[in-house]
C-alpha cells in the first residue's frame, strides 16, 4: 500500500534528538500562511487535532514511537493528489514548532501521486 508521507534521513534524526527532550510528537500541517504552511511538530497532547483534520499516516523512526501527520481537512483536499516528504532544513521558522530552538525548521516536499498510487488512496 503505497504511503501518503514519509521522511528524510536528516528528519529522522532530528526528530531522535527532540523526542527526548519533549517526549513523543506529532506533526500537523496547516495550510495557513507564511510558516502556518510548514509541518509543525508538536508533543502529543499538546496540539488538539480537530474532527476535520485528516491522519495521513504515522512516520516509522527507528529508536521512538510512530509519529503521527495530521492535515487540516481543507489543506487535504488541494494536496489530496500529493506525496509529502518531510524533511530539515537550516533557518528558524516561527510558531511553536519545537525544532524552532535547534535553528533548523522542518518543511514539505511534495511529488504527484502516480495513478496507481492515487487510485488505491483516494480509492
Amino acid at each position: 500500500m503505497p504511503q501518503r508521507v514519509d521522511l528524510t534521513p536528516a528528519a529522522a534524526d532530528l526528530l531522535r534528538r527532540l523526542v527526548p527532550v519533549h517526549g513523543p510528537v506529532m506533526f500537523h500541517q496547516s495550510g495557513g500562511c507564511c510558516d502556518g504552511s510548514a509541518p509543525m511538530c508538536y508533543p502529543i497532547g499538546e496540539f488538539r487535532v480537530g474532527a476535520r483534520d485528516v491522519h495521513l499516516g504515522d512516520l516509522a523512526v527507528d529508536g521512538i514511537d510512530a509519529v503521527p501527520v495530521w492535515m487540516s481537512g481543507p489543506q487535504f483536499e488541494y494536496w489530496r493528489h500529493t506525496h509529502l516528504t518531510i524533511d530539515v532544513v537550516p533557518g528558524r521558522g516561527s510558531g511553536f514548532s519545537v525544532e524552532a530552538p535547534e535553528g533548523v525548521r522542518f518543511l514539505i516536499r511534495s511529488r504527484l501521486l502516480s495513478d496507481e498510487e492515487s487510485a488505491e488512496l483516494n480509492g
